[in-house]
């Protein structure tokens, strides 16, 4: 059911749109095995094949063969698509949660033992007139760009049906070139952090700064052993030399924004992946 969400920075979210779909991903865990296996499911892929991209970010075309199985209108048919170590993946949201998993392949295999089935999240897509919705979000590897490849689904009928989808026309996305609608100014906003083992945290409220639409945030850690992060493909260094280590990092408001941090508390450096998303309901003009 669609629900009014009245929120302070609206018109930044309208914005992101353009570049984010009007999709958002959540953590929300919505799954259930519901196949009954039957027989040993055959590998789909025997070696995971090689992007034919480099890594980043994208907006990517996804297309199906069935209007019955498509994604949210807030999306206007498009998925955010990762493409990382030559393995390309993309973040599907659906038209609702009536569809409970995919499977990477054909109806038949899905319901084999050991099929691995895929999983959904829980997704809050945002329409143009400021409304919202829950559907159920996926991620998909995709073997290859333009041409189509197998996708089975799982209804919440228990009844597995096959389809053909394809992935194409990718837009690498910028967060320096991501615009917004807020003032230029400097601003206070909570801020979340998943990912890692959980014993990191970074310090909330944090700080923003808008210029000429474009937005930077200081994001301090708990720890003093961050030495660089990696935000879409490019790498930050600490803007400090004592205390917790700080970065000012190009974000959006009330989106997601996947980011690395390499951290040398450990008996080698070592990248962890995490996800920073800072809540536009509590966007402050700093004092």
């Amino acid at each position: 059911m669609k629900k009014n969400k009245v929120t302070l920075a609206a018109a930044v979210l309208l914005a992101s749109m353009v570049l984010f779909s009007g999709c958002k991903k959540d953590t929300k865990d919505n799954s259930k095995n519901t196949a009954a296996p039957k027989a040993t499911a055959e590998a789909v892929q025997t070696e995971a094949p090689k992007a034919s991209i480099e890594d980043g970010t994208y907006l990517a075309d996804f297309k199906t063969d069935s209007s019955m199985f498509g994604l949210s209108e807030a999306c206007d048919g498009k998925g955010t698509l990762t493409v990382k170590d030559d393995i390309m993946k993309i973040h599907i949201s659906l038209k609702s949660k009536n569809i409970v998993n995919l499977y990477p392949g054909l109806a038949e295999d899905a319901q084999k033992e050991g099929a691995e089935l895929l999983q959904p999240v829980v997704d809050t897509v945002t329409f143009s007139d400021g409304l919202t919705e829950e559907v159920n979000g996926f991620d998909v590897v995709v073997p290859y760009l333009d041409d189509e490849f197998d996708l089975a689904i799982l209804g919440t009928k228990g009844k597995w049906y096959d389809h053909k989808v394809s992935v194409s026309n990718p837009q690498k996305m910028s967060l320096d070139g991501l615009k917004s609608d807020i003032a230029d100014g400097k601003y206070t906003i909570e801020a979340g952090l998943e990912g890692g083992s959980g014993k990191a945290t970074i310090t909330s409220p944090a700080t923003i700064n808008v210029k000429d639409g474009n937005i930077t945030a200081t994001i301090e850690w708990s720890s003093p052993n961050y030495d660089y992060m990696i935000v879409n493909g490019e790498k930050y260094m600490p803007v400090n030399t004592e205390g917790n280590s700080v970065f000012e990092i190009p974000v959006s408001v009330g989106v997601p924004v996947d980011v690395i941090a390499d951290t040398v508390a450990m008996s080698k450096p070592h990248e962890i992946e995490y996800t920073i998303t800072l809540n536009n309901d509590t966007l402050t003009p700093a004092e």
